[in-house]
């Protein structure tokens, strides 16, 4: 059965008198939920997951599992089962013992085993490759059996540590959907470890963004890119286009004309964002001219770069649009694609 999950006020210091590796973070996961925690190298993100698991202890704060503390809990008793970047698999063992090894540790009796077992090998889709040996496996076939010996021990927490980040292009989509599918179909609570954004909005519920050991931003994600709580995380989330301004009444007078703004917008001294794909070579609401001084094609896109006096904007287009570079045209800035960071 899933469970929830809270981190409260975690920090986490990794000899004495060292900067945090962690800094105060409390997040709650709910039961079924599958949240990652995202963020580049040494944010702090592997170091919660380690916690979680019991594999450190936290300078201070705590963690709870269904609303109790699991800080004196040793690992193999926290009902959590994890999955490593590495597979980790015993390579003189088969794929059936590898998964069932956890098992065997805790005295389950032989005929649960191989139910267990022939259960996780259908939840990875790995049916007959019982008898294989990890090195007559793919990258791919080897993480899936790594997930299938956590699936096995039917874990109330399910932390996965970058465990597609080794695997090439086509393989990560493939093991993408699994993983998807399968917390889905277990109804496992899922904290899922990543520096990919790609890698976290496909997957998850929510997102939990990390810098520096902090916590700037959690919510579903779509609001990193419509709503994003700083510059920092719009640019961390691929926003190229800024537009300094002053908001009065509603709307913000800048380089490029009074624009209006969706919802609430602070007055004072604002940066608008706005991401390439919104930005539309039309006449209406919020328009100015601009002329088009590169063009990219991409293959499913067009990206140009626009200069409307004197500010460079990023636009991408469909790849049948007809644009070239010089072209003068009439840009134009949706009401409600526009978002204001307080400076």
């Amino acid at each position: 059965m899933s469970a929830g999950l809270e981190l409260r006020n975690l920090t986490h210091r990794y000899t004495q008198g060292s900067s945090a590796a962690l800094s105060q973070l409390s997040v709650e996961v709910n039961p079924q939920e599958l949240v990652a925690f995202l963020g580049p190298s040494g944010c702090g993100k592997t170091t919660a997951l380690r916690i979680i698991a019991g594999l450190l202890r936290p300078t201070s704060g705590d963690v709870l599992v269904d609303g109790v503390s699991v800080l004196a809990v040793p690992p193999e008793k926290r009902g959590a089962a994890m999955v490593f970047q590495n597979p980790l698999l015993f390579p003189h063992m088969s794929v059936a013992a590898n998964i069932g090894f956890g098992l065997r540790m805790r005295n389950v009796r032989r005929d649960q085993i191989e139910r267990r077992i022939a259960t996780a090998l259908r939840q990875v889709r790995m049916e007959g490759f019982e008898d294989r040996r990890p090195d007559e496996l793919s990258g791919g076939q080897q993480q899936r059996v790594a997930l299938a010996r956590a699936l096995v021990t039917e874990p109330r927490l399910l932390l996965l540590d970058e465990p597609l980040s080794a695997l090439d292009a086509s393989l990560r989509d493939e093991m993408r959907e699994l993983v998807r599918e399968v917390q889905k179909q277990g109804g496992y609570t899922t904290v899922f470890v990543t520096h990919d954004q790609e890698e976290a909005v496909v997957l998850a519920d929510r997102i939990a963004l990390l810098f520096d050991g902090k916590l700037q931003m959690y919510d579903e994600p779509q609001a990193f890119y419509d709503r994003p709580a700083s510059r920092r995380i719009a640019e961390f989330f691929g926003a190229t286009n800024f537009i300094r301004g002053r908001v009065r009444n509603g709307a913000a007078e800048t380089r490029l004309g009074r624009l209006n703004i969706a919802g609430v917008a602070p007055s004072g001294d604002v940066t608008l964002t706005i991401r390439p794909e919104a930005v539309r070579l039309e006449e209406g609401e919020n328009s100015f001219p601009a002329r088009i001084t590169r063009v990219t094609y991409l293959g499913t896109r067009i990206s140009c770069r626009l200069d409307a006096n004197g500010l460079n904007l990023r636009v991408a287009v469909p790849p049948d649009a007809r644009v070239h570079e010089g072209k003068k045209v009439t840009a134009r800035l949706p009401t409600e694609s526009l978002w204001a960071l307080r400076d």
